[in-house]
């Protein structure tokens, strides 16, 4: 499994997003990286929707339809509608055993300077 972390310049959700990467692979192996985006172009092609966005295999599994790719700051809501710069780590969880994440809102917000 390959996940990768995409962010912009000091995004301060950045490591948060990372840490619950690593909380809810739970001792899996994956290969987690962190990458820094810089242009418009590049979030286009990565599939960026906001920093920071977590994709797992190249798929975003929280990008709403409507989502489009943005180097804005990203917001993630928890089951009960509460608002975080992450996604929850039961909804990670969920991500990463491949089920449907598509409850769960995030949407790209102008919070960070690209």
């Amino acid at each position: 499994m390959r996940i990768m972390v995409l962010t912009v310049a000091d995004c301060p959700n950045a490591r948060p997003a990372l840490q619950r990467v690593t909380a809810a692979l739970d001792g899996r192996e994956a290969q987690v990286e962190l990458i820094e985006v810089t242009e418009e172009a590049e979030a286009a092609r990565l599939g960026m929707y906001g920093s920071p966005t977590i994709l797992i295999d190249g798929t975003d599994p929280f990008a709403p339809p409507e989502a489009v790719p943005s180097l804005s700051c990203r917001l993630y809501r928890d089951a009960e509608g509460t608002a975080s710069g992450v996604p929850d780590e039961t909804a990670l969880r969920r991500a990463l055993a491949g089920t449907d994440t598509t409850d769960q809102n995030a949407q790209a917000t102008d919070c960070c300077t690209p």
